[in-house]
């Protein structure tokens, strides 16, 4: 596979290939790349979630990774959000020994499955362009019945990433965060950002494998997240009642709750604001 940055202007700063030429280092190459891959999936995939042949970046920026490169003195770097930054360097205000302390999301709207665990671990896993805004409830079984249909209704004026969070009859917590509202669809949608996660019984998190880009696809009768030839990652029916998960090549990930088939007692999808 061939990985390009681009300027504007056309000039390309770096390629790497599989066979190994390359025009600055690779590591550094593979750097950038993964960081617009994780940080700016726009930059890499389509709306319909195929794969450019090269990143453009502005000249400006383009100029400002060359002086880090060709710096002899940065021997070592790498990209870091925010938060990252934040916690590695902390107000002076603080204590050596402290710790930056991290407030929770807020949630405009009462959850029936979210707790202080859930949020914690999920703050530190959405991507930063959703990190720092109030979570808002677009959709939940509690308040507007248990209907694929409604769900699909509810996202209508919805334009950022959604965050969906199931509880099952087992008591069992986990989900999806998708980087496009949940819709109906003749194609796969959604990016590089779009991940699963489960708490059952502890928190882990799959993401993207590179594999293909079988992100989510909505049906009227089921909602479909994951595949590649087999059974799907995450699968609804259209009540909202049923479900399953399997291992798919789109995450790589194991079954999120304790049995490949199970029973939904609470839905919710959440958006940031």
């Amino acid at each position: 596979m061939t990985k390009n940055v681009k300027c504007e202007d056309g000039v390309f700063l770096h390629t790497l290939r599989t066979s190994g030429s390359c025009l600055a280092s690779s590591q550094l190459v593979d750097h950038l790349y993964t960081f617009f891959v994780q940080w700016s999936p726009e930059t890499i995939y389509s709306k319909h979630g195929s794969k450019r042949d090269f990143v453009t970046v502005h000249p400006h920026a383009l100029g400002v990774i060359d002086s880090l490169i060709s710096n002899s003195a940065s021997k070592k770097w790498e990209i870091v959000t925010v938060t990252q930054q934040k916690q590695r360097c902390p107000s002076v205000c603080s204590s050596a020994d402290s710790e930056p302390e991290e407030l929770l999301p807020v949630l405009l709207d009462h959850s029936q499955i979210l707790n202080e665990h859930h949020l914690e671990q999920l703050m530190h896993h959405i991507p930063p362009r959703t990190q720092g805004y109030p979570w808002k409830l677009m959709y939940s079984t509690a308040q507007h019945g248990t209907s694929l249909k409604t769900l699909y209704r509810q996202m209508g004026e919805v334009d950022r990433p959604v965050l969906m969070v199931i509880k099952d009859t087992d008591n069992q917590v986990f989900g999806a965060f998708c980087s496009d509202p949940f819709k109906v669809s003749s194609y796969c949608y959604g990016t590089g950002e779009t991940f699963l996660y489960s708490f059952s019984p502890e928190f882990q998190i799959f993401r993207w494998s590179g594999a293909n880009s079988y992100f989510v696809r909505g049906f009227l009768d089921s909602l479909q997240m994951g595949g590649g030839g087999g059974p799907f990652g995450l699968w609804l029916d259209a009540d909202l009642y049923h479900g399953s998960s399997y291992s798919c090549d789109t995450f790589c990930n194991r079954p999120l709750s304790l049995h490949h088939d199970f029973t939904i007692q609470d839905l919710e999808v959440w958006t940031f604001v």
